[in-house]
């Protein structure tokens, strides 16, 4: 039985004739004529002397350059002894021109067996057509890989003197699922992306040249700490025990302070078992940062030079559009304490309310809660629903009650308030920082407390890590710390209004 539904699983993996259109068939057959011709179509290199940028860039009407591109087919334009085709590298797109006397009969027989998405390489010389176009002169073309799926070409057609684009691969699902494809037809999808690159690259060298060292911590961790989520579990086959995926890389980080580095940062994929939305995806990127002798004061000042140089080197301006709002990160940027942000977006006072308290002002304002959270969550529910949609300039929202931030130092003239903040843009969390907590006596109450909501039904309150409270026993210096998330602060210095349009491969449902 086990052999049959194994044969059953290759079989659906399997590509079959009969899911193949006519197009495919075609392409097939066009591969199989050039493999009995003798034409490898699939060599194993070619030398690329010239991107299409470079040649636009340098080109001088006088001089026959001599050039080697190579690149997608994108259009053709098949003529008898002539024929024109662009060609479409990782830089953008250069028209190629070949004549049958200058190229020979068995490459211009080649040629005609070419399609849309086949990618070749051509030798040739630069030169301008009658129409002003720079182009390449081809006299040689070398078939690198035949493409066997048509890929979808958005058409042009001019309607009352306008431009009107047909069949564009615009389907935000499709694009999704098949990034390849939409990387080929969308150009500006490569933009997002190479300005994602930047926006890290930025970041990586700021905190270097303040002298603090990369390192990286593991992603496989025997108890997962440093933030309230549900984590993806795992099992290790060979010590037979269970592993979870990171959630946050604080706890390691901060042995790192323990151990004697001054500042330590890390650009971590972290995964957390919750919905996905336009502002969700379960795996994330985002850079954790701890300094030791600092506080979240220090901090702040930090962030905003920190998001203001990292606008200005990727954008050249300070300003960014995020959902339809114009976005400013001058320095410097609103600080407001989070019961005085509710109490300012909701006219509700809840300082110093007991839980049974929370709960009726949440349901004057019409919540209603899950009964098992407690007064923390209640005043994060009442917080995201009212106040943080309404944050779009950039707001920290500062000093937390305790039981909303177990790892955070307390206020030394607040009680039950701790030093931490949350950066809001757009009314979206993008950092979320903290003096942390270096007291191992209470650092193991409040772990110990919220073990305690854990029983009540919070799955996403933390556990005790005794590795992480026997470190901090050893002693960790005064610490500064900060998580950015990579990926809401590219969505806000790209425009993009989804996770989705910052990442790869997002996760979606399967097909």
């Amino acid at each position: 039985m086990q052999k049959e539904n194994e044969q059953n699983n290759n079989s659906q993996e399997q590509p079959t004739q009969l899911s193949l259109n006519d197009q495919m068939l075609r392409r097939l057959e066009e591969r199989q004529h050039l493999i009995e011709a003798g034409i490898n179509p699939y060599p194993t290199h070619f030398e690329v002397t010239h991107s299409s940028v470079e040649i636009i860039d340098n080109f001088e009407e006088e001089v026959k350059k001599p050039v080697a591109v190579a690149g997608r087919i994108m259009t053709i334009r098949k003529m008898g002894k002539a024929s024109f085709f662009h060609l479409q590298d990782s830089a953008g797109r250069i028209q190629i021109y070949m004549k049958k006397d200058e190229v020979g009969d068995v490459t211009y027989d080649t040629f005609k067996l070419l399609d849309i998405g086949d990618i070749v390489g051509v030798k040739g010389f630069t030169f301008k057509t009658r129409t002003g176009e720079i182009s390449v002169h081809a006299e040689s073309l070398e078939l690198l890989t035949k493409s066997l799926r048509p890929i979808p070409v958005a058409k042009e057609k001019e309607v009352d003197g306008e431009k009107v684009v047909f069949d564009a691969f615009s389907d935000k699902e499709l694009r999704y699922r098949q990034r390849y494809v939409d990387l080929i037809v969308n150009p500006e999808v490569k933009q997002t992306f190479l300005k994602r690159s930047a926006i890290v690259s930025f970041i990586r060298n700021f905190f270097a040249e303040q002298g603090w060292l990369e390192v990286e911590t593991p992603i496989l961790q025997p108890i997962y700490g440093g933030a309230a989520a549900r984590p993806f579990t795992t099992h290790h086959n060979a010590l037979d025990m269970k592993l979870y995926l990171r959630i946050a890389n604080e706890l390691y980080l901060k042995r790192l302070i323990v151990g004697g580095f001054d500042g330590v940062f890390e650009f971590a994929k972290d995964f957390r078992n919750e919905g996905i939305d336009r502002f969700h995806n379960p795996e994330f990127t985002q850079v954790e940062l701890y300094v030791a002798y600092k506080d979240y004061n220090w901090m702040m000042k930090l962030v905003e030079e920190l998001l203001c140089q990292t606008a200005l080197a990727i954008n050249k301006n300070d300003s960014t559009m995020f959902l339809g709002n114009e976005i400013s990160l001058q320095t410097p940027f609103r600080r407001l304490s989070i019961i005085d942000a509710i109490a300012e977006y909701t006219g509700k006072n809840i300082r110093g309310q007991s839980e049974e308290e929370l709960r009726y002002t949440a349901k004057d304002l019409g919540l209603e809660l899950d009964p098992k959270i407690s007064s923390g969550k209640i005043i994060d529910e009442i917080f995201g629903e009212f106040v943080e949609p309404k944050l779009i300039q950039p707001t920290f929202i500062t000093d937390y009650p305790t039981e909303m931030s177990p790892l955070a130092k307390e206020h030394p003239s607040q009680p039950g308030i701790v030093e931490r903040f949350e950066l809001i843009v757009g009314g979206k969390e993008v950092c979320n920082s903290f003096s942390e907590l270096n007291d191992p006596v209470i650092q193991r109450e409040r772990l110990e407390s919220q073990y305690r909501l854990r029983l009540r039904g919070d799955e996403e309150a933390m556990i005790v890590d005794e590795d992480f409270l026997r470190a901090i026993e050893y002693g960790m210096p005064p610490c500064a710390g900060l998580g950015i998330g990579i990926d809401r602060l590219v969505m806000i210095l790209t425009g993009q209004d989804s996770i989705r349009d910052v990442i790869f491969f997002p996760h979606l449902k399967p097909e």
